[in-house]
């Protein structure tokens, strides 16, 4: 695969690689439906160009992250925090990337690493689904 290193890697993933859970929202790194993980934290793949996140330090293994992904997935789904698909994957992304750094994030902390992923109208419900996934974290590292 070529592709311009002046390309973003919303582009390349959507584009070259069909990987379309990762949407095109506003382009400008507002919305955070494009967010992915890099160096294990939350990016906005639309503000990033494909040559500076090949400079990256690679994230967990694919199976460590896709494992996490479906965690999240999961909490969201019990806590009924599905907003609509097209933004969802972008908020686990922003859980996972908190949760890397704090397991044990309080709600403030939560709703402030949410800040920026819109439509934020469960909050409440989004906050839950990060403390579910706390706490399977939480449990799973103490085994």
């Amino acid at each position: 695969m070529s592709a311009s290193s002046e390309e973003t890697l919303l582009s390349v993933l959507r584009n070259r690689l069909n990987l379309t859970g990762t949407k095109y929202g506003c382009g400008e790194g507002q919305c955070g439906a494009c967010t992915v993980l890099l160096d294990g934290r939350a990016t906005r793949s639309c503000m990033v160009s494909v040559e500076s996140a090949a400079k990256q330090r690679s994230s967990p293994s694919r199976s460590g992250a896709e494992r996490e992904a479906q965690r999240g997935s999961a909490t969201f789904l019990d806590e009924g925090a599905f907003q609509c698909a097209y933004c969802t994957s972008g908020m686990i992304m922003g859980a996972t990337s908190l949760l890397h750094e704090r397991h044990n994030a309080t709600e403030e902390q939560i709703a402030e690493a949410m800040k920026g992923t819109l439509p934020m109208r469960y909050l409440s419900r989004i906050v839950e689904a990060v403390k579910r996934a706390s706490r399977i974290l939480t449990q799973g590292a103490s085994r």
